[in-house]
């Protein structure tokens, strides 16, 4: 059974950070594209980041630019977002989702995703 499993979230002051990782089970993530989105009460679902199948490549919302940092450790069949100088507007729940790689050297950080994990909260607060 595919699975994606978020964890890493929490409470953080601004300016702080936080890790978050995406653990799939079921299947490789190497052969996928894989993005994080956002959620915050009473907002649409957002795109943050994604990355392809090919290595080296990062796509990021131009709000997450220079702040988030998405890698992907296919030995752990694992992918990460570093989370940088956070602000209280980043509040929200944290998805990542996976489809089979279709663009290679690109991702959507649309949420045309197969498949979704169960999400972590991040809040930013002081």
């Amino acid at each position: 059974q595919l699975q994606l499993v978020e964890s890493g979230g929490g409470l953080v002051q601004p300016g702080g950070s936080l890790r978050l990782s995406c653990a799939a089970s079921g299947f490789s993530l190497a052969a996928y594209e894989i993005g994080w989105f956002r959620q915050a009460p009473g907002k649409d679902r957002e795109g943050v980041s994604c990355i392809p199948i090919s290595a080296g490549i990062t796509v990021y919302a131009d709000s997450m630019k220079g702040r988030f940092v998405i890698s992907r450790d296919n030995a752990k069949n694992t992918v990460y977002l570093q989370m940088n100088s956070l602000k209280p507007e980043d509040t929200g729940v944290y998805y990542c989702a996976a489809r089979p790689g279709r663009l290679y050297k690109s991702c959507p950080i649309v949420p045309d995703y197969d498949h979704w994990g169960q999400g972590t909260q991040v809040t930013v607060s002081s």
